[in-house]
């Protein structure tokens, strides 16, 4: 006769970007999932950053095993930079629950907001998704699966507040809905798994860095907005795992890497209504930033010895990988850069390629986060060098919710205010990403990244304990 299945444990996976041991101190509701069960240094992956750690935590693989190599690459056969794309399909690799479902077919999960979600094989899914609407204006709303979820949690909770998510208005509303969607879910889906992505550290840490008073802030924010659903997780019986991608560091060294290419004559750009555009297809090498990393792609492998050493040798950068550098660092994987750079501590890569601010494109001053070329962290704030630029953010707003097309160019082109920043692997544990665990069975004084797939289905009960190491 055939054993009963054994009863599973559902787990609540609390993503927290920015958390590290030195802000714990600022959350003690946070705390207390430790001092029920465990924390433990967690150990990340290059680049440390967003959609690279979270496919990592999710697949049980390096970025050069799961194919995200950044937020975003050169994607070779288009011709074309993408960051932030969202199909699931580009996360090479099998994820936790479609390994669960092997053992255990009626195991169900719920994402609320981590990456890669459009096409993710979930029971439930909620993703920022705006309304692009035909005229060019943009408008805040959410993608859900199933697309009857997306009306119970507006009359809910509202609208998903967009932008309140990234740009420069990001706040804490975009959490404490997220947090409060997530308890929603935790009641009232009964999955094995239910995940959330809780971004707002990232915003003040950024824009005022790590050790400021804004920093402590931002914590104690996240943490009372996490409050309600750590407590209905506890009364629920599901075990919690809070854990962060990466730790924010000090930020003070801008390094426009792509400037010094085309200086060079290796990066060419085209030019259309006075503006400049990245020309990929004839540039003989450009870069792809993306925090403290770069991706540099370098069409003639000849040119390959002077780029590099171009690139090394400029103010800020720590290294600069190679073909074996790559497999080193995990990150050895055909849409990685011909070359990876790594920016040293303080300093962090520009997308910038223009030479004379007059010349470029109208997207750099707006958040743009699909049409730029890399990353900007200049789209938390509002021009600072331009006194007018609230007075006309609020016309634009005025003119949004009159139904009219408008311009929000508000963001600054000077990255100087920028006060945090991460992509390189951490050089102190105290700065670096934490894992929280309610379950002290499963408790030691570290764990990687590429270890948290194993561990969340040893907590389902899926998987035998692990011998307990250091």
């Amino acid at each position: 006769m055939n054993a009963p299945p054994a009863a599973r444990t559902p787990v609540l996976l609390l993503d927290v970007v920015g958390m590290t041991p030195r802000l714990l101190a600022h959350m003690p509701n946070l705390r207390r999932v430790a001092e029920r069960g465990f924390q433990a240094e967690l150990g990340t992956v290059f680049p440390a950053v967003t959609c690279s750690v979270q496919s990592s935590l999710l697949t049980g693989r390096y970025p050069g095993g799961h194919g995200i190599v950044g937020n975003g690459w050169y994607f070779r056969d288009l011709g074309e930079v993408y960051l932030w794309r969202q199909h699931n399909r580009l996360v090479q690799g099998e994820k936790i629950w479609e390994t669960a479902r092997e053992s255990a077919p009626d195991y169900r999960a719920t994402n609320v907001c981590w990456w890669y979600a459009m096409g993710m094989t979930t029971d439930e899914t909620v993703t920022p998704r705006p309304v692009y609407h035909a005229d060019g204006r943009k408008s805040p709303d959410c993608y859900t699966h199933p697309p009857e979820l997306h009306d119970e949690l507006t009359e809910e909770f509202g609208t998903f507040p967009l932008f309140h998510y990234w740009g420069p208005t990001a706040s804490i509303a975009s959490s404490r809905w997220i947090a409060g969607a997530t308890r929603h879910l935790l009641v009232t889906r009964s999955s094995d798994l239910t995940m959330a992505y809780v971004p707002h550290l990232d915003y003040d840490l950024q824009r005022y860095g790590p050790d400021s008073p804004q920093a402590v802030t931002a914590a104690r924010d996240v943490d009372a907005a996490l409050a309600p659903l750590l407590d209905q997780a506890h009364a629920e019986g599901a075990t919690v795992v809070a854990l962060s991608e990466y730790g924010i560091t000090p930020a003070s060294r801008p390094v426009d890497i792509n400037r010094a290419l085309r200086r060079e004559g290796l990066l060419h750009v085209h030019t259309q209504a006075g503006m400049e555009y990245l020309d990929p297809w004839t540039s003989r090498a450009f870069a792809v930033a993306d925090h403290q990393a770069a991706h540099l792609y370098v069409r003639d492998p000849a040119d390959r010895p002077r780029v590099r050493d171009l690139v090394a040798a400029l103010p800020g950068v720590d290294e600069v990988l190679d073909v074996d550098g790559k497999a080193r660092y995990g990150i050895d994987h055909e849409r990685a850069g011909d070359l990876v750079a790594i920016a040293e501590p303080g300093a962090w890569f520009t997308y910038y390629y223009w030479l004379d601010n007059d010349r470029a494109p109208d997207f750099a001053t707006h958040v743009e986060i699909h049409r730029k070329p890399g990353y900007d962290p200049a789209e938390l704030f509002m021009d600072p060098a331009d006194r007018t630029v609230r007075l006309r953010a609020a016309t634009a707003l005025a003119r949004k919710k009159l139904g009219f097309r408008y311009r929000m160019n508000v963001v600054g082109l000077d990255p100087s205010p920028v006060r945090g920043t991460h992509g390189r692997l951490p050089d102190a544990p105290a700065d670096g990403p934490v894992l929280l665990c309610s379950d002290p069975a499963h408790g030691r004084e570290r764990y990687h990244a590429t270890e948290i797939k194993d561990l969340l289905l040893r907590l389902s009960g899926l998987r035998q304990p692990a011998t307990s190491t250091t």
